[in-house]
């Protein structure tokens, strides 16, 4: 086996076993959350288009720094699955079905879907700190930032990728995206891009509280009444519900 083989193997071996055996498992069956969701981005996206959805769309879904927080916040749960309207559909489309679709796997649905609002929450909340700093400040946004529309997938896809990737030990995966979030804002200096490193910042946080966290309970809290052993089953794919990768940090 070659050097790049073995490295690639290294990598994303146990992420790669992992999503193979549910999906040919439970095929499509392995990710209900994921397809829903891409249903729900591309029905968002037509009535958007529309004349009559349009405003629709943007009083349900659509968040802006200078809106009040109470309705941001009601917003921002749907706003994940609306698609910006200057970007291809397919893009976010795509993001969501592979993303998605492998966190749903690894993670199960409910950690998919809190992690991924998380990672959006805080480019959300990102958004009117910056704009409250100003441009002055190397994290500050300028004031005009507070009118721009900030919906679609990209962030939480983003802090997604991040978490399963250092969960499933693809260190080098996780820090080239990264990389690449960060020389998108030193190449296009605008709200995304900074909401995509906010996001990263929140599921960091996230990664070094939710492991302590789980010590700190298992050292002081009381031990598990006893029961039966569950049965061994090796052959058992990993479905969209477990609770723990095989592989975790």
């Amino acid at each position: 086996m070659s050097t790049l083989a073995r490295c690639a193997r290294a990598e994303w071996g146990p992420l790669f076993s992992t999503v193979r055996a549910a999906l040919l498992a439970r095929r499509w069956r392995a990710v209900p959350m994921t397809l829903a969701a891409v249903c729900l981005t591309a029905a968002l996206q037509y009535v958007q288009n529309q004349p009559w959805g349009y405003q629709f769309v943007q009083n349900i879904g659509c968040v802006r720094a200078e809106d009040p927080l109470w309705l941001a916040l009601l917003r921002t749960p749907l706003s994940l699955f609306v698609p910006a309207l200057d970007l291809p559909v397919w893009g976010a489309l795509a993001q969501l079905l592979l993303v998605f679709g492998i966190a749903e796997i690894c993670l199960g649905r409910w950690r998919t879907l809190l992690i991924g609002y998380a990672a959006t929450l805080a480019g959300t909340l990102y958004a009117r700190v910056g704009i409250e700093l100003g441009p002055g400040n190397p994290v500050g946004l300028p004031a005009s930032d507070a009118q721009v529309v900030d919906t679609g997938p990209s962030a939480a896809v983003v802090g997604l990728a991040v978490y399963v990737c250092w969960r499933y030990r693809a260190y080098v995966t996780a820090a080239l995206v990264g990389v690449v979030m960060v020389v998108e804002v030193l190449v296009k200096d605008n709200l995304a891009g900074k909401e995509h490193l906010a996001a990263i910042a929140a599921v960091l946080v996230l990664l070094c509280v939710v492991p302590r966290a789980g010590r700190g309970q298992r050292r002081g809290g009381s031990r598990p009444a006893p029961g039966p052993e569950p049965a061994s089953d090796p052959g058992r794919a990993s479905g969209p519900d477990s609770e723990n990768p095989p592989i975790q940090s």
